[in-house]
């Protein structure tokens, strides 16, 4: 039995003082609050539930820093994809390890606990599939076991190259899959994680670009009552050419013909009308907002007060990698909503912490879309993070969160996954010898 004494933790309820946490085995025994700490017991001063990062691709960690020059003309999401497809066409199922493994372990001391895995980066670099169908799959799941971070694999269903369909692209080809290729992946897939501690599996029809209605009614009955992601109404030019090919919106197409339920995750749903705003929330579905690599893109930015007023869930994903980080990420979210609103403490309820409210949203919504649950209480997963605010010790417990999503004092501490402590002072306990193996990879990478 583990106890963890917090003069303050953020329970499901609120902010709660002098509170013991045991844990047993992977769980949550007990919570217990206006406690006495025993001798033994860890000490710690500002203990939150470790959160879900719904978006990953990990293989795209690789192109940080990498995409920031401009072309000759305006750059967009579009030129940046072809940077992304070029990073994608060169790595060996080898360097695919050795670059999630690094990921995972930046998303563990950034307090992450889970990665939602939207994996689609399948064959090898002649388009071909592996004598393993699964085997890059398999290479996330060796990653995501060698840091601890909790996976929750999403392999993508990627048939087409764009609305019509139309044929998929040279550039696309390590993406592609038929509903057969699919179902054979989906099958091998499920077998690589079963001996994945907490592992969950789902499916991911990538866009309504890359699949068709039809295509996704087939593989629907292979999540098998798992999680269901797809990428949504990211871009403008996205929804212009649905509503050229099909006379819709892509959001008021998915959920006209689609069972969009609380399974479900749509991510970025940057680009909504009223009704969609409504549909999806009504739907239970949660939007997954990435919004750094939203930011990044030049994607725009999410209708969220509408959206949040109609009582919709959120949760967050570092997507495309550029940067790791959680508060970083709910601090863009609150900052998008400030800019697009000209308004300040735009997610809070009257008299509310910014901070606190965006975690327990983003922190209940990213467990529903990963298919795991979060917070602090008896009988939850044992993932939790432990906050240094030791330069912030003069501001008041209610203050201390607000000081870690929108300054620069508090940091990650220690970092526990289904009970295990992953992160000890801000570093990931085998941290070093992935780094140097990344760095390898990473060099070969550039000198190619």
């Amino acid at each position: 039995m583990t106890r963890l004494f917090a003069k303050t933790a953020l329970l499901p309820q609120g902010l709660a003082h002098d509170v013991l946490v045991e844990i047993g085995g992977d769980r949550i025994s007990s919570v217990v609050t206006d406690a006495s700490p025993a001798t033994a017991d860890e000490h710690h001063n500002l203990l939150i539930p470790a959160l879900g990062n719904l978006h990953s691709h990990a293989f795209q960690r690789a192109m940080s820093g990498l995409a920031e020059r401009r072309g000759q003309g305006d750059d967009t999401f579009w030129s940046w994809r072809s940077v992304m497809y070029k990073m994608a066409l060169s790595m060996t199922p080898d360097d695919v390890e050795a670059i999630a493994a690094q990921l995972y372990v930046e998303m563990l001391e950034a307090g992450f606990c889970r990665v939602g895995e939207f994996h689609y980066l399948h064959h090898d670099r002649h388009g071909s599939p592996y004598a393993n169908i699964a085997e890059m799959g398999e290479r996330i799941a060796a990653a995501s076991a060698e840091a601890g971070i909790g996976l929750t694999l999403l392999p993508v269903f990627y048939a087409h190259g764009g609305f019509g369909p139309t044929s998929p692209g040279a550039d696309q080809r390590r993406f592609i899959n038929s509903v057969g290729s699919y179902e054979k992946l989906m099958a091998v897939s499920r077998s690589a994680i079963a001996g994945l501690d907490h592992a969950r599996i789902g499916i991911a029809p990538h866009s309504l670009r890359a699949a068709t209605l039809d295509e996704i009614r087939t593989i629907l009955p292979m999540a098998e009552g798992g999680p269901v992601h797809i990428h949504i109404s990211e871009q403008v030019l996205e929804v212009e050419g649905c509503v050229t090919a099909h006379g819709k919106r892509p959001v008021e197409m998915l959920l006209g013909e689609l069972p969009v339920d609380g399974k479900w995750c749509l991510i970025h749903a940057t680009h909504l009308d009223a009704s969609e705003i409504s549909g999806i929330a009504g739907s239970g579905a949660v939007v997954g907002l990435c919004p750094i690599t939203e930011a990044n893109l030049g994607d725009g930015i999410f209708p969220g007060l509408p959206y949040l007023a109609e009582g919709g869930a959120f949760g967050v994903g570092s997507d495309s990698n550029v940067s790791i980080s959680l508060a970083g990420e709910l601090r863009q979210f609150e900052y998008s909503q400030r800019l697009g609103n000209r308004i300040r403490n735009a997610v809070a309820s009257a008299g509310g912490s910014t901070g606190e409210a965006l975690l327990q949203k983003a922190a209940a919504g990213g467990a529903q879309a990963l298919g795991a649950q979060s917070g602090i209480a008896p009988g939850l997963p044992a993932d939790l993070v432990s906050l240094d605010v030791s330069r912030i010790g003069y501001l008041p417990p209610t203050d201390q969160l607000d000081a870690w999503i929108f300054g620069d004092d508090v940091t990650v501490g220690d970092v526990w996954v289904a009970g295990r402590k992953r992160v000890s002072s801000g570093r990931h306990h085998s941290g070093e010898t992935i780094r140097r193996r990344f760095e390898q990879v990473m060099q070969r990478l550039m000198s190619a």
